[in-house]
């Protein structure tokens, strides 16, 4: 019962963001303020990367159910307020509010698997979060659009609000967990340098490029303001008795690794699934309404595969190789991807995309295990949300650095092919909506078909590029045993006491 509740609460922090963007043109034409539009969910991406942190230091601090709950009812009043919006500006700032809520979602529940499941049997959950990754990535598009049309664009927020009571209800019902109280005052100053840093950085991916050009005074400007404030809290963490974000943990080596490699798992995940509908709406004549069943092969791979490796390090207690395959098929799957162009089918398209999602599956989950392995169970909180910024960081900076390659190629391509004309049709930007194509003259359609199987060429090549160096990172983990449940194979030791869950009824 309390798997069944973290896994909505799961769902709820991920199916969010994927069902607001098929709502958004609906959400201009009632509310105006079209020249805010990308801040509905900037607001929620930064609320959601920053509180991170934050959420799994109280929850170290002062126990992890309390917390949770208290992510649960900011998130749903952030829902609710979101739907009643009247305007641009309410509708930002409730979105805010629901993102700072979504923030401790993500590592709450992962903290408290942490805390429940030891390490050694959390392989056979692992299916079930893969799950719920593949109906959010999948369904939020499909249910978002559904909602808007039929009942309004309020219900996608709305929506939130049964589901988050069933959790909210289950757990407070179901999850007995310890009760603490730190004595040691809360880190601000590191929290608020933190939120500083963190913010600067997600506001150069989410406006570079777009918003103002990479070699600004407003760019430039965040960068400089990101990295002191980070220089910052590095110093500020090194003096205080609770820091929010304890440096002792990378010391860690495995820790230290995986986190690396989590970002370029983001990095390369969330850029290839940014560009894969668009070059299957455009280059291959795909709807944007079924844009969500075209990663299902994907999303198919990285669910098998991570039920796979789930049962197996359940099994034998054995981890250290599914970084490594999970690495070198993200190699072969973004090179693959990589050699698309404008006569590749759908069904080879789809297996170069199992193959990339079987990598992903390999990686997902077994990345959050060894960063809950490598640290004591007093840290797992911090723990498990170091693990989750740094994926979130690397899918912004993906989707950013990837996006400024295919814009750039996109261009280059229309203006050899059709000169001027090409520079005039990208000049408002590389991405064009898939239902104007039709409109364009026959030369420029196909040639902008052409600068968009270029653009996409660009993406998945550095891709790969990214992912060689994750695939190397992986083969220096060790195989650390695993705390917990099931026979420790022979000369092997289990782990300290201290570092053993301790699950009490309250």
């Amino acid at each position: 019962m309390v798997i069944f509740a973290l896994m909505i609460a799961m769902l709820l922090a991920m199916l969010d963001n994927m069902i607001v963007g098929t709502a958004m043109p609906t959400i201009v034409g009632d509310l105006g303020g079209l020249e805010h539009l990308s801040w509905v969910v900037t607001a929620y991406t930064l609320a959601t990367a920053a509180s991170t942190p934050i959420w799994g230091k109280l929850g170290d601090m002062y126990g992890r159910k309390g917390m949770f709950l208290t992510s649960i009812v900011v998130f749903l009043a952030g829902s609710a307020l979101s739907g009643a919006a009247q305007d641009m500006g309410q509708l930002i700032g409730f979105r805010a509010l629901q993102g700072l809520g979504a923030g401790g979602l993500m590592v709450g529940v992962m903290a408290i698997i942490g805390d429940l499941v030891p390490p050694r049997e959390r392989g056979r959950y692992q299916g079930m979060m893969a799950g719920v990754m593949a109906v959010a990535m999948i369904g939020g598009p499909l249910v978002g659009g559904t909602l808007t049309d039929h009942l309004g664009w309020r219900w996608i927020f709305y929506i939130n609000v049964p589901l988050g009571v069933i959790a909210l209800a289950a757990i407070t019902a179901v999850l007995h967990l310890p009760k603490k109280r730190a004595q040691a005052r809360i880190d601000y100053i590191g929290a608020g340098l933190l939120t500083i840093g963190i913010t600067s950085l997600v506001l150069i991916t989410t406006w570079g490029g777009n918003e103002y050009a990479w070699g600004s005074f407003q760019i430039i400007g965040l960068g400089v303001l990101g990295v002191a404030a980070l220089i910052a809290f590095v110093a500020v963490e090194r003096r205080v008795a609770e820091p929010v974000l304890p440096l002792h943990i990378f010391r860690n080596g495995n820790f230290s690794l995986i986190t690396v490699i989590g970002f370029l798992t983001g990095f390369v995940m969330f850029g290839s699934m940014t560009f894969l509908p668009l070059f299957q709406q455009t280059v291959q004549g795909a709807t944007a309404t079924n844009s969500g069943l075209l990663l299902l092969p994907m999303l198919l791979g990285m669910l098998a595969v991570s039920l796979i490796a789930g049962r197996v390090t359940t099994q034998t207690g054995k981890y250290r190789i599914f970084p490594i395959l999970g690495g070198g098929l993200m190699v072969v799957g973004m090179f693959l991807l990589a050699l698309m162009d404008t006569g590749t089918t759908r069904l080879t398209s789809g297996i170069y995309m199992a193959v990339l999602g079987a990598g992903m599956g390999f990686l997902m989950q077994t990345s959050m295990l060894i960063a809950q392995n490598s640290v004591e169970m007093k840290d797992m909180g911090v723990g498990s949300s170091s693990a989750t910024l740094f994926r979130t960081l690397g899918g912004s900076f993906g989707v950013a650095i990837l996006g400024a390659l295919f814009t750039n190629q996109v261009k280059d391509t229309m203006i050899d092919r059709v000169g001027e004309k090409g520079a005039a049709v990208t000049s408002g930007g590389a991405n064009l909506d898939p239902e104007m194509l039709p409109k364009l003259p026959p030369d420029i359609r196909d040639a902008y078909t052409h600068a968009v199987a270029n653009g996409a060429h660009q993406v998945f090549l550095w891709g790969a590029v990214i992912a060689v160096v994750g695939f190397l990172a992986a083969w220096f983990i060790k195989e650390v045993p695993l705390r917990g449940a099931g026979p420790q194979p022979k000369g092997e030791e289990q782990a300290p006491a201290d570092q053993m869950p301790v699950v009490e009824t309250v």
